[in-house]
């Protein structure tokens, strides 16, 4: 296929088109280095300024202060549910909001190292909603609160974070992340897997908080050591390099094409409104997943009548070059992820493809 799809896949998700072209004009030879990012030191001039950028941009993105750290880290956001609690939890005990797969996944690691509290679940209803603040049940001396501010699979958001008072608030922002404004200020620690929303695929982004860092034991291996990581500046051994410059793009992109991230979140706004609007519309033939005041617009998860229906539906807008569209194998159905790189045209096409499904097979 030489033609470029409107990519809806949930991650490895589609990347800015001007990104993709600067990388591709950069690939042979990175200007001043004469040779390509994947082959340069991680200890060079050149990338030392790549991976200078690359923070700089997440911390005027997010307003970050001196007190926090910004890590690139391997192994994405899974390998954070284990180090998280390994530095963290040890002997502890943690609050986790139970939201959906993704929370699924964060507790399970966590209980092998301590003490889970389960702060809330949405199971019971099939993960269809987030909590409201009054819903939660906090422990008195957690270690920390953990949530997933947007649940990829199950296409809901938690749109205001838990108050936590002085217990340290924890999120996984990885289908989320910078795709609105956050107040940083109310976060110990926020990580974001790189292929949502930054970058491809492999790489963590770690936003962590100074007076975290004194409460690591000592002992921990040493890639999984939070202190060693941020006193090393996440070049204790070669990080991603590749990754990080693109990552360093893609921030940039979002600081020239919007601004920040104000116009960002009303760009995402915009995009998501033309697929909710019309699956409101549609008399029940489209059936969203979410419940409308957790409505993701990240990830939009949707029933048709039947399972016939949709594996039509799939295979007639990938035809289409609407592809992606498959819902995870574990709640079925169909899901546009519709990431900040997704343009509004995608979200129209892919409008206006689901107005004629259902006009031919209505």
């Amino acid at each position: 296929m030489e033609e470029r799809v409107f990519n809806f896949s949930a991650g490895p998700a589609t990347l800015p088109l001007p990104v993709l072209e600067k990388v591709q004009s950069e690939l042979l030879s990175y200007p001043g280095a004469g040779a390509s990012v994947m082959e340069i030191s991680h200890r060079s001039k050149v990338f030392a300024e790549i991976h200078a950028n690359a923070k700089a941009n997440i911390a005027k993105l997010l307003n970050l202060s001196e007190k926090h750290h910004v890590l690139f880290l391997q192994g994405g956001a899974s390998l954070q549910f284990s180090m998280l609690a390994m530095n963290f939890l040890q002997g502890g005990t943690a609050d986790y909001v139970h939201s959906g797969s993704w929370a699924t996944k964060a507790m399970a690691e966590a209980k092998k190292i301590g003490t889970v509290n389960t702060a809330w679940s949405g199971k019971a209803d099939n993960f269809v909603r987030m909590p409201k603040p009054d819903e939660l049940q906090l422990t008195d001396g957690a270690a920390y609160v953990h949530f997933t501010s947007n649940e990829t699979i199950q296409g809901i958001t938690m749109f205001e974070e838990p108050e936590t008072g002085d217990t340290p608030l924890v999120c996984d922002a990885s289908s989320d992340f910078l795709s609105r404004p956050l107040d940083i200020s109310k976060y110990a620690l926020l990580y974001a897997g790189a292929q949502k929303n930054v970058g491809p695929a492999g790489t963590a982004v770690v936003i962590l908080r100074d007076d975290m860092l004194a409460k690591v034991p000592e002992g921990l291996p040493s890639l999984l050591d939070y202190k060693i990581m941020a006193d090393k500046d996440s070049l204790y051994n070669t990080p991603s390099c590749f990754i990080i410059y693109i990552i360093g793009e893609v921030t940039r992109w979002i600081l020239d094409e919007f601004g920040g991230l104000e116009e960002m979140a009303a760009h995402n706004e915009a995009k998501a409104a033309l697929v909710y609007d019309l699956i409101d519309e549609s008399g029940g033939y489209y059936r969203g997943h979410a419940a409308k005041d957790s409505r993701s617009k990240m990830n939009i998860a949707f029933r048709l009548p039947s399972e016939e229906l949709e594996a039509k539906f799939v295979a007639n807008a990938k035809a289409a070059g609407l592809d992606g569209l498959k819902g995870h194998r574990s709640v079925g159905g169909c899901r546009a992820s519709i990431y900040n790189a997704m343009p509004k045209a995608g979200c129209e096409a892919l409008r206006d493809f689901m107005a004629a499904f259902q006009k031919d097979n209505g």
